[in-house]
């Protein structure tokens, strides 16, 4: 659970005004605004103090119907600043969260594969949203109001002591002991929000979590046991928001117990003064019925920021809290290097050496293990072995997600750490086993955004694969939308996407990571006649489970527990009585 840390940090407040400055003309507008929005606040009772102490207190009404337009006027102002003040801090506040949304999401995209294996999910969704909701609260009743509430306050102080000093120190005696009850009861709120949060977090993972699985659930008839742990947890739910609840109202009482109680005494202390001057015929510095009224109504203006900075606070206390984690998460460092001068050798070859590479995920437990090989330019290699042996890894290391902890690999003899990480994956074509698809129509997910595929391009290698006989059972043809993580398609469907993605990219280097497992026999006949066609020209590796898969590479590589145990053709291997023919032997057996 998080803790409440300071609700003012220097050092936060100057990052965060890095994305603020561009936008900064707003909020000075809004604070201007805002100043002219408190002049009509105070300027309100004034004008009814002067209506009932020079017209109605003597029934002289000559010039009380003009001071009556004059207040209507100054209403009418108050409520259009008050909007465009709003709008301004609003628009420059949500320019300024736009800037940090972008700078996370493009951070979020420049960090390594490896920091994604070991941070969840949830909590980097969570700074892109949550942690940025607390700010743009902080925005929109933050920094700004805060400093037009302390004007405001200071301001009516002044015209308090002003009217009548004696009367002004009797009406703020209550305010000491308001500050110290509201600050008490909103660290309370402030507890009882962060366990709240914590409830609704689990909450929303029990049910991500379930409604993911829901077919499993189903299969297992565990509907009544899911049901009773739902049920539970929404029970903490319900005490958690509840004792907000609680807290929340318990503030609002005693704020308005405590204004009331300041009227009562402005009524009881300041009456007198009135009656005392009435009976002495209205001396000259005497107590007004209008000055009274004055009082009440600046000392109620007067309460609701003074409540309202407690409240601010805890936003502020929020919003650092969010701060720190969203900067913690833009100081990552964590960067795979690139070269100040990459090589560019223009046209690729597709030569691909790995001289003594050694991996491991954990630095203490290498998957691979001083691995060399070589792949010469347009050769098909496949790569076989046991789960875990590290045939994917080197899929990885190829394409770059991860770099070797010895050795090298290169790429027609350049070092892939030498060439610029977005040209090195322009070349090489990734084929993954379990195909990820976006939200968006059938084109756009072969596409990907790519301006180097044209329409035109995306089709026409989709057509190479047989897609074509596919999109035509959709009504949206080549457009027909795709839901999350392409549902509506089956895996043989969202297969054949994936290879056209790879086709209408034309690399010279293709990576196959077991693309053929997980479609229908009907589906890997058309697949492998597609990549059979692909692979003409092009150097490919292809890792493999299927014999069919195997027999078309012109060599094979067998690993065994992160190291290469063999190589050579099927044939070649099955005559050695090796690992490769142990495997094809267990293979046969299962089958």
């Amino acid at each position: 659970m998080d803790k409440a840390g300071a609700a003012f940090d220097k050092g936060l407040v100057k990052r965060l005004w890095v994305f603020v400055a561009p936008h900064q003309k707003w909020l000075w507008k809004g604070l201007g605004l805002l100043m002219l929005v408190s002049a009509c606040r105070l300027t309100m009772p004034w004008l009814i103090k002067l209506a009932i102490d020079q017209h109605l207190s003597i029934g002289d009404l000559s010039g009380y119907y003009p001071l009556l337009m004059a207040f209507a006027v100054v209403a009418s102002i108050d409520a259009l600043l008050r909007r465009s003040q709003q709008l301004a801090v609003e628009t420059g506040g949500q320019n300024a969260l736009l800037d940090l949304r972008l700078a996370l999401f493009r951070h979020l995209q420049e960090l390594p594969a490896a920091y994604f294996d070991r941070t969840p999910t949830g909590r980097l969704i969570g700074r892109v949203t949550t942690d940025v909701e607390a700010l743009q609260e902080l925005f929109s009743s933050g920094v700004v109001t805060i400093l037009g509430d302390l004007i405001f306050l200071i301001a009516t102080l002044v015209i308090l002591f002003s009217l009548h000093f004696k009367l002004a120190l009797v009406a703020i005696l209550v305010v000491p002991v308001l500050l110290a009850l509201t600050m008490l009861i909103r660290l309370r709120v402030r507890t009882a929000y962060v366990s709240m949060r914590a409830k609704l977090s689990e909450m929303n993972g029990f049910l991500h979590e379930r409604l993911s699985g829901m077919s499993v659930v189903q299969m297992f008839s565990r509907e009544e046991e899911t049901m009773v742990s739902y049920a539970e947890i929404n029970h903490d739910v319900r005490g958690a928001q509840l004792k907000t609840v609680w807290w929340e109202t318990c503030l609002s009482t005693t704020v308005e117990l405590l204004s009331s109680f300041t009227v009562a005494i402005i009524l009881w202390y300041g009456g007198g003064l009135v009656a005392e001057n009435w009976q002495q015929g209205g001396i000259r510095g005497g107590l007004t019925l209008g000055v009274l009224f004055a009082f009440i109504d600046y000392m109620q203006k007067f309460f609701q920021p003074l409540n309202e900075l407690s409240l601010k606070y805890t936003v502020m206390q929020n919003a650092m809290t969010a701060a720190r984690r969203i900067f913690d998460l833009l100081d990552e460092a964590e960067r795979l290097p690139e070269t100040e001068n990459p090589q560019n050798p223009g046209e690729v070859v597709g030569e691909i050496r790995f001289e003594k590479v050694t991996f491991g995920y954990d630095p203490k437990n290498p998957v691979l293990k001083n691995v060399s090989f070589s792949v010469a330019p347009g050769e098909k290699v496949a790569l076989v072995g046991a789960t875990g042996a590290g045939k994917t890894t080197v899929l990885k290391l190829l394409t770059r997600l991860y770099d070797p902890s010895h050795g090298r690999i290169t790429l027609d003899g350049i070092d892939l750490r030498d060439y610029e990480v977005r040209d090195l994956r322009k070349r090489i074509g990734l084929v993954p086993q379990d195909v990820f698809l976006f939200e968006g129509d059938i084109l756009e997910n072969i596409r990907l955004g790519n301006v180097e595929v044209s329409e035109e391009k995306a089709i026409a290698a989709a057509t190479r694969l047989h897609l074509d006989q596919l999109v035509n059972r959709f009504p949206g043809g080549w457009h027909e939308p795709v839901r999350e993580r392409g549902r509506n398609l089956s895996a043989g469907e969202k297969q054949l996407i994936s290879f056209a993605r790879v086709l209408a990219a034309s690399p010279r280097v293709l990576v196959l990571d077991e693309a053929t497992s997980n479609v229908d026999s009907h589906t890997e006949h058309i697949l492998q006649e597609a990549v059979h066609d692909i692979m003409q020209g092009r150097t490919s590796l292809a890792i493999a489970h299927r014999l069919s898969t195997v027999r078309d590479a012109d060599r094979i590589l067998v690993f065994h527990q992160g190291e290469l145990a063999e190589q050579g053709t099927h044939d070649q291997l099955i005559a050695e009585g090796g690992l490769y023919a142990c495997l094809v032997v267990l293979q046969y057996s299962e089958t």
